[in-house]
């Protein structure tokens, strides 16, 4: 494995919290060769501004590929000893699973079985969207049920858990 980082790691925070730069650290401090899947569609110029700034924050030594829905199969086939994968992020591929109309326990299964194998470190982000209000309708309170059952899946598969609020990190688990 990759030094310094265990097999897998969950970084979690909200909106903003900089979560996703946290990750990006843990993964670029343990290589110089690193793989972003990227989950992430640019369907407004909102997204497509956020998506600019991620890819300018990282700067070279990345390779990216998008798996917006195909998250699985791209773990699998990317994922090598020698260089750390960051999976930014779960959330956004909870939604692209939704509005797809995929069965979201059967995409879970999948991950869940897919991640003891792999051959290499994977740094998982998400958003902790349940921390909240109780969303006003069916679809955003069925989005923040399936992330926090994903996230206490992946959670309670990986090796350290991470939750970042304003730009500070606290260690939960590892």
């Amino acid at each position: 494995m990759t030094p310094g980082l265990p097999p897998v790691t969950l970084v979690l925070g909200g909106a903003r919290s900089g979560k996703s730069a946290f990750a990006e650290g843990l993964v670029e401090r343990a290589s110089d060769t690193r793989l972003y899947l990227a989950t992430g569609q640019a369907w407004d110029e909102e997204m497509r501004d956020r998506i600019a700034s991620h890819q300018h924050r990282r700067g070279q030594g990345w390779e990216t590929i998008e798996a917006p829905v195909d998250l699985v199969p791209a773990l699998k086939t990317h994922a090598r000893t020698d260089r750390p994968m960051l999976v930014d992020c779960l959330t956004l591929w909870v939604t692209n699973l939704m509005l797809g109309e995929h069965d979201l326990g059967t995409a879970f299964d999948e991950i869940a079985a897919a991640i003891p194998g792999l051959k290499g470190p994977v740094v998982f982000v998400s958003n902790e969207v349940g921390l909240g209000i109780v969303p006003d309708n069916a679809m955003a309170r069925a989005f923040r049920d399936h992330a926090g059952r994903l996230h206490q899946l992946i959670a309670g598969l990986a090796d350290e858990v991470h939750f970042v609020a304003a730009g500070l990190p606290l260690k939960m688990k590892g």
